[in-house]
Parts: C-alpha cells; structure tokens; sequence
C-alpha cells in the first residue's frame, strides 16, 4: 500500500473522526445496527467517500430505510463543519447489510 502524505493523513483523521462520531450516535439511536465502516480514495476526497451503516438483518434495515436520508444530512453537516463540502450528499452514506469483508 502506498504511503499517505500529510494532507492526505490529515483527511483519514477526519474520516475517522467523523465517522466513529455518527457510528456511535447511530448504535443508539438505530435499533440493529452492527458498525459503520466506510471506503476512501483520498486522492479523489471528498467525493469518493462512501460511509455504511451496516445492520444485522434485514428487518433491522427495512426498519432504518426511512432515516437514511436523516443519516445523510448528519454526515454532510459533520464534514461542513471540518470544511469539507459535497457536491451530492446522498452518495456517501448507504444502509447495507453486507460487512467490510463482503
């Protein structure tokens, strides 16, 4: 794997930051949610971020479906406060079912 340089350190920081911030606001407030896991290419940052709620079953994500877009503005507003600005907000955050190792 290649080395990161320090801007790009700078943006995993924050990536992480933000995303363990909504991971465990989100295991309180959504009822069978797993972890929140998430693909980057910095080089193409922010608009290659992907967050995903991974949940435990499928009546667990049918039940969650009607917040996602709630979950959406919360990782906008996140990242806006850090400085970070995307053009379409409702293609970094996704529910799913399927794991990292998927």
């Amino acid at each position: 794997m290649k080395k990161l340089s320090a801007v790009q350190l700078k943006q995993q920081a924050l990536v992480f930051s933000v995303a363990d911030k909504l991971e465990e606001q989100g295991r309180k407030e959504l009822h069978g949610m797993v972890q929140c896991w998430f693909d980057v290419q910095y080089h193409e940052f922010p608009g290659s971020l992907l967050l995903r709620f991974q949940f435990e079953d499928e009546a667990a994500l049918a039940a969650a479906e009607p917040d996602e877009k709630k979950w959406q503005k919360r990782l906008r507003a996140a990242l806006l406060k850090r400085g970070v600005v995307f053009k379409d907000k409702r293609r970094h955050l996704i529910f799913t079912l399927a794991g990292p190792e998927d």
